[in-house]
């Protein structure tokens, strides 16, 4: 077999079935509301996603509501499944009312859960092993009796077929007699290794004759190998969530498992066209979710394609092949350059490119070695492109800042005794500056003295400037550098600004912390008020 030629290739396609609704919410700290749910699954439908798990509706009635609504819409690409094991030991699947949920929720999919392990059968439902054997081959063939396609999932199928081989293959095959669709080897303690799971599917593929699926944990942080070697032994079908949630450790993560299906091995995992919306897709999961995303992420991370070495940017400005491996346009992302004091020429080119700048010629070697000096005195640009688009625009022909600083002044005070009830603080800034070659000068209160500092600058350009008040700070992040210094300890302060409708970060430093929020006030004003006259080539900062 020839390396990344998957068995069976010719088949050119893989059931993706998604479980982010069920196991991904598994995850500590992710608590999904019905809503969340639905909007969740109308995204994956829209990637053409084969089956999406919508939970487990015996087991609480925020999943009873979802399948209710579910039945409401329209599913274009996907299948929905609901999820459950086999009826109770000693019990008839007609008599147990967890199967009766499980027909209740109406999808057209069952997915069950049975067990493998022979520890499992013996100490955990104290029950022999073929008592296990009839609960899985009943279960389903009740399912399947009512209409639903089933699709089986073998829990803790490696660790049972390393203690106990014949018996593992048993627990399938009463599955495949029952009438499931597919079985899905699962990984459930997430500590098999790809050689492993290649090994043993290829085994049971050779042994069953029938349709298998993998579902794979990341405990060993494997679950994408394990997966994709599922694949290349003869898995037609994959489990997994987007971005990877799940319980513990997480859950093999589609958001990976895809592309690399897609781009790397040549077969079909999702509709036609929706590969290049797998970004937007696990970003609004993540939003949904209320959880950050992992902007380092392969294929869809925010980082995934940026180039930080001056090295790496000189080779991409002159083939992105260089150091992409594939095209980030293909997966919805794209190419980024960052800036900072590992940055060569090539860097800063880039970024003129990406804003439109015509910066002069050897300008650009004036920018860098004043980058790099102010990184050295504590300025970071990695994540405030604004102050380096700054930095460039200001050397570019015929440029005029909209404001230039004379002074300001701060003062903070208080009124009243500190333990009295009247007591108040107050703060505030008076600010000089030129505007269109006339002075100007300026005070205004704020609830601190950086507000009190933003308030007097905004007045003061309010009359030339009147788009200033489409400005919002966002976010006010402050970062001491050398905490032993203690109250000499230099400070970095990064502002996030938006106009509505693009966002954008500027950065400041300096022992003075007033002094460093000025720089990245000034700088985040001075980029939005110059926004609208620069042609962009690329996104927002």
């Amino acid at each position: 077999m020839k390396p990344n030629t998957p068995k069976g290739s010719g088949l050119q396609s893989v059931q993706i079935y998604d479980t982010t609704l069920r196991d991904g919410t598994q995850r500590e700290g992710i608590s999904l509301t019905v809503a969340d749910k639905m909007r969740i699954a109308q995204c994956l439908d829209g990637l053409g996603i084969a089956f999406i798990e919508g939970g487990w509706p015996g087991s609480n009635p925020k999943d009873v509501d979802f399948f209710e609504r579910a039945r409401d819409l329209q599913w274009t690409h996907a299948s929905l499944a609901a999820f459950g094991s086999t009826c109770r030991v000693g019990a008839a699947p007609e008599d147990d009312p967890q199967v009766q949920a499980l027909l209740g929720a109406g999808t057209p999919v069952c997915t069950i859960f049975g067990k493998t392990w022979l520890l499992h059968v013996t100490e955990v439902l104290r029950t022999t092993a073929d008592e296990n054997l009839r609960l899985i081959e009943d279960t389903v063939r009740a399912l399947r009796a009512h209409g639903r396609r089933v699709v089986y999932d073998a829990e803790h199928f490696f660790d049972g077929y390393r203690s106990d081989a014949l018996y593992a293959l048993e627990t399938l095959r009463a599955a495949v007699r029952g009438g499931a669709e597919v079985v899905v080897l699962c990984d459930t303690n997430g500590g098999s290794l790809p050689w492993q799971v290649e090994e043993a599917v290829q085994a049971v593929d050779k042994t069953l004759g029938h349709p298998i699926g993998i579902h794979a944990h990341d405990d060993t942080g494997c679950a994408v190998a394990n997966s994709l070697a599922a694949v290349r032994a003869g898995a037609r079908h994959v489990q997994g969530t987007l971005n990877g949630y799940g319980e513990r450790c997480g859950n093999a993560n589609l958001c990976v498992i895809v592309p690399n299906l897609e781009l790397k091995l040549g077969l079909r995992a999702v509709a036609d066209g929706a590969l290049s919306r797998l970004s937007h897709a696990s970003h609004v999961v993540a939003e949904v979710a209320n959880l950050a995303p992992d902007e380092h992420m392969g294929y869809v991370g925010h980082s995934a394609f940026a180039h930080k070495g001056g090295v790496h940017v000189a080779a991409i400005r002159r083939s992105p092949r260089a150091y992409e491996h594939v095209d980030p346009a293909l997966v919805g992302n794209r190419t980024r350059v960052v800036v900072s004091e590992l940055s060569g020429r090539g860097n800063l080119l880039a970024k003129a490119e990406e804003h439109g700048l015509e910066v002069a010629e050897g300008a650009e070697a004036a920018v860098l070695s004043d980058l790099k000096e102010l990184e050295a005195s504590g300025f970071s640009f990695e994540a405030a492109d604004a102050s380096v688009t700054l930095m460039l625009q200001r050397k570019s022909a015929g440029y005029v800042p909209p404001f230039e600083l004379i002074d300001y002044k701060v003062m903070v005070g208080q009124r009243g005794r500190p333990d009295s009830d009247g007591a108040t603080t107050f703060s505030e800034a008076t600010i000089k500056i030129r505007v269109k070659g006339e002075l100007r000068h300026t005070a205004a209160d704020g609830s601190g003295p950086v507000g009190a500092l933003d308030a007097a600058l905004r007045k003061a350009l309010r009359s030339a400037y009147p788009e200033v008040d489409r400005i919002h700070l966002e976010d006010y992040k402050v970062r001491i550098l050398d905490g032993s210094a203690g109250t000499g300890a230099k400070t970095r302060v990064l502002i996030d600004s938006c106009d509505g409708t693009e966002h954008w970060t500027t950065v400041g430093a300096s022992q003075n912390i007033l002094e460093a929020s000025w720089y990245a006030l000034a700088d985040g004003i001075e980029y939005g008020l110059t926004l609208k006259a620069r042609p962009r080539t690329g996104e927002g900062s």
